[in-house]
């Protein structure tokens, strides 16, 4: 594997993926390469042909959800780490995402410097 290090934001609202864009835009500089994607088919055939190190995943989304694109990354390459990003908070959603192979469940409104952060950590970018 090469050390090119990349992240996808599958999100079918336009404003959270320009969001989440600028909040990642640190990383960018540094090398990391920003994938985006409008619904969850989109997302799912980029993470299968790209294989990036990061997915932010909607999890309602046009064509599949988030937890069908999640459970087929990880049954392809349990290596990517998903983190699913939605408004729907409710203590069962969350149980249907970690069954779908979720490594982390992050409810919208999201923090900007935590998304920023987590992406670092798991990307192992040092952002000082």
């Amino acid at each position: 594997m090469n050390d090119d290090k990349s992240i996808l934001v599958v999100d079918d609202e336009a404003f959270i993926r320009v969001l989440l864009a600028q909040t990642l835009e640190e990383l960018e500089d540094l090398g990391v390469e920003i994938l985006l994607a409008e619904d969850g088919q989109e997302g799912l055939d980029l993470a299968l042909d790209e294989r990036p190190n990061l997915v932010f995943l909607d999890v309602m989304m046009p064509r599949l959800s988030g937890y069908e694109v999640c459970q087929r990354i990880k049954e392809t390459d349990e290596g990517i780490y998903v983190i699913l990003l939605t408004a729907k908070g409710q203590a069962v959603d969350k149980v249907t995402g970690s069954e779908a192979g979720a490594d982390e469940y992050v409810t919208k409104p999201f923090d900007p410097d935590y998304i920023l952060e987590k992406a670092a950590e798991i990307l192992e970018v040092d952002l000082f």
